[in-house]
Order: structure tokens, then C-alpha cells, then sequence
């Protein structure tokens, strides 16, 4: 359930400018992607859509349902960000979509040559663990749910495609780059932290990462993590950041807010309780954090997945 990094919502087209009620497209192009607003007024269902290109959607407005990769259909929701494949065939649900409550999503459509020679780039001069690991995109991690990160990048294109910016594309190439990268980091981040829940021997950051999830809810110093994995804090801090595109600080945070969310769905446990259960030694700080994650306290985060009944 997203409370923030939800997307800049763009001008929704005048009614007598739409081509079609369902997926109504407006395209922007630019010299290396293709930026497409796609707008739904009419609830429908199996719509398909194929790109020639990449593909990295996300979602502005309303929801959509997801049929991809032949797995189960998954709801798309404001805020989220999906990586599709050229010439994949998505098929998507509209079930809730009319006019007062139009679903609206960005497709950045980027061509072969640049992704490859953007990751050929980063494998030639920015390369980590002596060449042991590639830069490259991954499609068995394509639902990105709320991710700072890249919802910001995605909020600063949309940006720049619609504007008149004489140098947009300039600046477009720049945000593409970085969105890449974002998007490696963030499949390795999610990668990683699935095996190491399994196993922990296959290298240091499968093993840092195990041992944080065992000790989530004690105290965690970075200090002591760099020493886990025999590193100075400075070089253990740069090392975490380039691996995984966040400071190990950051991550640990992330993980007991995503606890503490699980654990607000018991109406037993109190806010001070489950902000001791997360490791949070100071209540004020947990909701302060809880925040700034999710945009919304832990009382009210309570109040929306566990609606009081009359």
C-alpha cells in the first residue's frame, strides 16, 4: 500500500483531444528513449501492449492489474515502476478506471544501443569485486514498489521530456544513465537479500546482509559491520554504497521499517512495543523515520490496513 514516492502527476489530456478511452497514448520523442503517456477512462480488461524497446513504466495515476512473464497478474499501483523487455507482451486490467478516476502511466521506451553502450561504459571504468560481477539489467526483478531512488529519477524525466528546454535532451541523457544505474543497484540489492535469506557463504555481500536481517532487532553499528567483513568504516561505507546504490545505514532503516509495517498489522502490539521489537531504541525516532519512509505516522499507516468496523 504506497504513501509516498508517488510520481508527478502530469495534465491529464482534454476530452476532446483523446484519441481512444482506453490506454489514449501521447508520445514525446527524444534521441535516445521515447516517452509515452498513457491514459484509461473506461474499465477494461486484457489489453495488450508491446514495446520494440526496453521498456521502464510507472504508474501516475489509478491501477492497473499486470499479466507479464506468464507469472501470477500483480497490482500496479502510483509510485511503482516495472522493467519490461523489447517485445515482451504485457496484458493489462483496468478494473476500477472511468472517468473521474482515469488510471495514468509513463513508458520510457529506450533504445538497445544506448542501454548496452551505457552498461559497457560502467563495466569498462566503474567495475566492483575485480570484475567477479557485470553491470547489467535483469528481468526476474522488474517490480520496483516505491523506490525513492528511482521514483525520483522518473519524477525529473517526466520533467524534462514534456518541457521546451531547448538542452533536454541533454539533460535526459543524464537521467537515463543514472536511472539505469539506480535500476542494477536495486535488482542486485533485491537479489541478494533473497539468497542470503538462504544462504549466507556465497561472498561478503550475502553475508553482511544475512547477518543483518539476524540481528535486525538488536543494535547495529556500522563499525561492527565493517569489521564483520574486514574492512575500515570508510572503505566497509563506500564499498556498501557502490554494491547496492544506499548507505548501509539507510538499508537497515528500510528493512525494520518494512518489519515494523508487518507487525502494525496486529492491533495487539503497540506503537512503543513494535518500535522496541524493530530495534529502535527511541519511540520519537521510529515515528519520525516511519514518516519520512511512508509519508504517513505508524498510527495511521494502522488505521488504513486496519480500518476500524462499526
Amino acid at each position: 500500500m504506497p504513501f509516498k514516492h508517488q510520481l508527478r502527476k502530469v495534465d491529464l489530456t482534454h476530452p476532446k483531444y483523446l484519441q481512444s478511452l482506453i490506454e489514449n497514448r501521447r508520445v514525446f520523442n527524444l534521441n535516445n528513449c521515447e516517452f509515452n503517456i498513457f491514459e484509461t477512462y473506461q474499465c477494461s480488461y486484457h489489453i495488450p501492449l508491446t514495446f520494440n524497446d526496453l521498456v521502464i513504466t510507472s504508474m501516475v495515476r489509478g491501477k492497473k492489474v499486470m499479466h507479464l512473464f506468464n507469472e501470477p497478474a500483480f497490482e500496479y499501483l502510483p509510485g511503482e515502476t516495472v522493467i519490461v523487455p523489447a517485445n515482451e507482451a504485457m496484458v493489462i486490467d483496468f478494473p476500477e478506471a472511468g472517468f473521474n478516476n482515469p488510471t495514468q502511466c509513463v513508458a520510457l521506451a529506450i533504445d538497445a544501443g544506448y542501454v548496452k553502450d551505457t552498461l559497457n561504459y560502467m563495466n569498462n571504468y566503474y567495475n566492483f569485486d575485480n570484475g567477479s560481477r557485470e553491470w547489467k539489467l535483469q528481468f526476474n526483478e522488474y517490480h520496483f514498489a516505491n523506490n525513492n531512488e528511482v521514483s525520483s529519477l522518473i519524477n525529473k524525466l517526466i520533467k524534462v521530456c514534456s518541457s521546451s528546454d531547448l538542452a533536454k535532451d541533454i539533460f535526459a541523457d543524464l537521467t537515463l544513465k543514472e536511472l539505469l544505474i539506480r535500476l542494477v543497484q536495486s535488482q542486485y540489492l533485491q537479489q541478494v537479500t533473497a539468497e542470503s535469506s538462504k544462504d549466507n557463504n556465497h561472498g561478503k555481500t550475502h553475508f553482511i546482509l544475512h547477518y543483518i536481517h539476524e540481528h535486525l532487532t538488536e543494535k547495529i553499528a556500522v563499525d561492527a559491520l565493517s569489521r564483520k567483513v574486514y574492512l575500515s568504516r570508510n572503505v566497509f561505507f563506500k564499498w556498501f554504497k557502490e554494491q547496492f546504490g544506499i548507505t548501509p545505514l539507510d538499508y537497515i532503516n528500510n528493512e525494520r521499517i518494512k518489519l515494523a509495517k508487518q507487525l502494525l498489522a496486529d492491533q495487539r502490539n503497540s506503537i512503543s512495543a513494535v518500535s522496541l521489537q524493530c530495534g529502535f531504541s527511541d519511540a520519537n525516532y521510529f515515528i519520525r523515520l516511519f514518516r519520512k519512509n511512508e509519508g504517513i505516522t505508524p498510527k495511521a499507516y494502522r488505521d488504513c490496513i486496519c480500518p476500524v468496523t462499526g
